[in-house]
């Protein structure tokens, strides 16, 4: 007689009976505080280091990863997004929040500093910083764009 094997993986879904929205969102604040440390770290600590001295006339402390340009191009867009989806989500989680106006500010200036801290480990002739920037506001855009749309759609369906 063949023994009924559960799933695995439905130990770990959501159970809307047994937990909270707040235990959720904790949980959430987790991992993406997670997500935002290690992108943060990945863009100011490139993969395979910063050159150390001026040896065939690199510049001391840029990326050694960026010799190879396509690929770090790649990297640093898709860490970008990442760190800053992540940032994006931490915002929507503690929003209204005690102190939420200082988590902005702080998480704000943790941006600054992540686009200051690429540029200073980047060559210049390696990345094209317009798109790398652009990569930072993309997430921002779109949840505002989904906003703007489920607010239109709000007013336009009640007016039927």
């Amino acid at each position: 007689m063949a023994v009924a094997r559960k799933n695995w993986n439905s130990y770990f879904e959501f159970d809307e009976e047994n937990e909270t929205p707040t235990e959720i969102r904790n949980i959430l604040l987790i991992i993406f505080t997670l997500i935002a440390a290690v992108t943060f770290q990945a863009g100011v600590n490139p993969p395979g280091g910063v050159w150390q001295d001026d040896d065939r006339g690199r510049i001391p402390g840029t990326a050694i990863y960026a010799s190879q340009k396509n690929f770090y191009y790649l990297f640093l867009i898709a860490n970008t997004l990442a760190f800053s989806y992540a940032i994006l989500v931490i915002l929507s989680l503690v929003h209204k929040f005690p102190f939420h106006y200082e988590l902005w500010v702080a998480t704000m200036s943790m941006a600054i500093t992540y686009v200051s801290a690429i540029f200073a480990v980047t060559p210049r002739e390696a990345v094209k910083f317009r798109f790398v920037l652009i990569t930072l506001v993309v997430p921002f855009i779109i949840r505002l764009v989904i906003h703007a749309f489920n607010v239109c759609c709000r007013k336009f369906s009640s007016t039927d």
